[in-house]
Formats: structure tokens, C-alpha cells, sequence
């Protein structure tokens, strides 16, 4: 039985709340680390997803349960696919943490270029088309309809992240970087005014994105999804985007899935962004550079935590790779406002 799951009592659970289910119930984890984990929930018919937050980080508002189920069980009659959800439990004594249950997307998550090179030709520019258009229509989901307008404050978002993750890089900071503090100084003098306000999902890409047969299936991992200004979600996502051979992007293990090609040009995608919103994307580049930004503050967090062994002993990252992403990324973002 993996980490994080009581079988009795989640057994007990889900024969309550998912009638359909039949014991013996299987479980396996298909994400874990630092963000929620998901397990794979199987009877000798079905199969479900479950959610909670990783082990000892229960407290954190980012792994609130709640709000995720909230958000995804909201969205079910919009035009965003999402899975069907089945239920929240918040009592801890169940699970020591809560969870919810959804359900099974059968399909593939792009994660690096070789999976990406793995989808047919003649299906990749169809996928692209699919992630910006679903973008479109999460960005013109009427809040109040889905009732989803209390999720969070809507205005001042740049401002709001930009004091949040400024905070962040002073906190952890261990050497200089002059792109950072650089383009954190552009940033706030150019910050343009917000217009209008929506869910932004926080890490769309397709490395959140179930595909099937050419197609978007479902959107995933909402923990980050707030209110504010919805280009922020456009230039994260372009970011994302990179074209073969492109070397834009900090040396993680591999390149974005959309390097393997076909699946689009970033200009292809503003495009059909502008069509679909009527949304003015000629200053995209700021909000790309505002995303480079981010990351490298939080990369920062991560690399200080590492550093000081706040992960533990048994931790392992190469830490002059994480250090160096984090200039790439200031880096990348000055460029992007020069």
C-alpha cells in the first residue's frame, strides 16, 4: 500500500460516497513529491483518481483540497474539460489528511520532447489548436455563473505577485544575480493595468494537459488556480512553447513536448488567443518575462532549501544546475524586456 493512503478507512470511504465501487480496491501512486499527490484507485471494473496533499505539508493553502474540488467541480459544465469529481472528504481522521476523488481520464500527459516526438504528425497541430482554444474559454468562464467569484481577489494580480515572490527571492537569497534584480525593477515600472479579470489556472501547459487521439481530454492540477489577469496564463503557457531547437529555455532534463515540432508556432497560438478573446496581446512579452521572473524566484526557494539541507539527507539535486536555471531564467527575462 503506498504512502498516504489508509486502505481500511478510504476503503470504508469510498464505498459510501462512490456507490459503484466494489472492494478489493487497488491503489497506486501516479504523482508524488511536493505537490498533491495522485493516486490510481482500481476495482475489478473501475477506476477512479484520488487526491491529497503531500505527507507533512497538510497545512498549506496551495494544497487546499477543498478549493481544488471546489474549482474542478465547478467547471464540469463549462467548456474546460475536466473530470467528473465524486467527492470530498474532509474529515482527517479518515486519511490524516483530506482528499477528494475524481474521475479517470484515460489518455497521456506530454512531459518532455520524446513523448512528444511520440504523438502522431498529423495530431500534433491539432493539439495545439485544442490547448489555446480551451485556454480562450477558461479565460470567458463566467465566474459568477460557475460560482466560482469568491475564489480570490481579482484585481491588482501583477502587483500582488510581484510583491509575493519579491518577498520570496530576498528571503532565499544567496548570491547575486543582476538580471533578477534588473528585471524585477522593469517589471514593476512597466507593469501595465490589468484589464478584466479571470480564473488563471497558474501552470497551464501540457505537462498539466491529458491528450488523447489528437484531442485535450481534461485539464489538470488546479492547486495554483486563482483570479486575476488572465495573460499571465498566455505567457506561462508560450513560455512552454518552445520550437525545435530553441534554446531559450533553462537545462532542465529535456526540452518542452512542443519541441519535437509540429504542434504550432507561438505567434499561431496569439493569434488564435486574440480570435478567440478579442484580448490585445502586443505587450505578451512583459507577461512572458513577469512568468521567467517568477520561476526564478521560485527556483531560488528551492535551490536555498536544498542548500541548507532543509530537504533532508537523502535529498538529491544537482545544485549548480538549479543555481544556473535561476540566472537562465532572469536572464531570459531581461532579454524578453529589453
Amino acid at each position: 500500500m503506498p504512502d498516504g493512503i489508509n486502505e481500511t478507512n478510504v476503503n470504508a470511504w469510498l464505498q459510501e460516497f462512490v456507490p459503484s465501487i466494489e472492494p478489493p480496491l487497488n491503489y497506486a501512486m501516479i504523482t508524488g513529491g511536493h505537490s498533491n499527490l495522485t493516486f490510481r484507485c482500481e476495482d475489478a471494473d473501475s477506476t477512479f483518481v484520488l487526491r491529497r496533499p503531500p505527507l507533512g505539508a497538510v497545512l498549506e493553502s496551495a494544497h487546499d483540497m477543498g478549493r481544488e474540488h471546489k474549482i474542478i467541480s465547478a467547471l464540469a459544465n463549462s467548456p474546460v474539460p475536466v473530470p467528473k469529481t465524486y467527492g470530498l472528504c474532509r474529515d482527517v481522521a479518515v486519511n490524516e489528511a483530506p482528499f477528494y476523488v475524481m474521475e479517470y481520464i484515460d489518455g497521456t500527459v506530454l512531459n518532455d520532447s520524446f513523448m512528444g516526438a511520440e504523438v502522431p504528425l498529423e495530431q500534433r497541430a491539432d493539439i495545439g489548436l485544442n490547448v489555446i482554444d480551451i485556454l480562450s474559454k477558461l479565460h470567458l468562464v463566467d465566474l459568477e455563473a460557475v460560482g466560482l467569484a469568491d475564489l480570490g481577489r481579482k484585481e491588482a494580480y501583477l502587483s500582488r505577485q510581484m510583491k509575493r515572490w519579491g518577498k520570496q527571492w530576498q528571503a532565499t537569497k544567496t548570491h547575486e544575480v543582476p538580471a533578477m534584480e534588473e528585471s524585477a525593477r522593469l517589471l514593476q515600472e512597466r507593469m501595465p493595468a490589468q484589464v478584466g479579470a479571470t480564473i488563471v489556472h497558474g501552470d497551464y501547459r501540457l505537462g498539466n494537459i491529458m491528450v488523447r487521439d489528437g484531442q485535450v481530454k481534461a485539464i489538470l492540477d488546479w492547486e495554483l488556480c486563482t483570479l486575476g489577469d488572465p495573460l499571465a496564463d498566455v505567457g506561462y503557457l508560450l513560455n512552454n512553447w518552445s520550437a525545435p531547437g530553441e534554446i531559450d529555455e533553462p537545462a532542465e532534463d529535456d526540452h518542452a513536448p512542443t519541441s519535437a515540432g509540429g504542434y504550432g508556432s507561438r505567434d499561431e497560438l496569439c493569434e488564435i488567443y486574440t480570435q478567440n478573446t478579442g484580448r490585445d496581446l502586443s505587450n505578451i512579452d512583459y507577461y512572458r518575462a513577469f512568468s521567467h521572473w517568477r520561476l526564478a524566484a521560485i527556483g531560488q526557494g528551492v535551490y536555498k532549501r536544498y542548500l541548507v539541507g532543509a530537504m533532508g539527507a537523502d535529498s538529491e539535486m544537482d545544485l549548480q544546475r538549479q543555481k544556473d536555471n535561476v540566472s537562465i531564467r532572469a536572464e531570459d527575462a531581461l532579454e524578453l524586456l529589453s
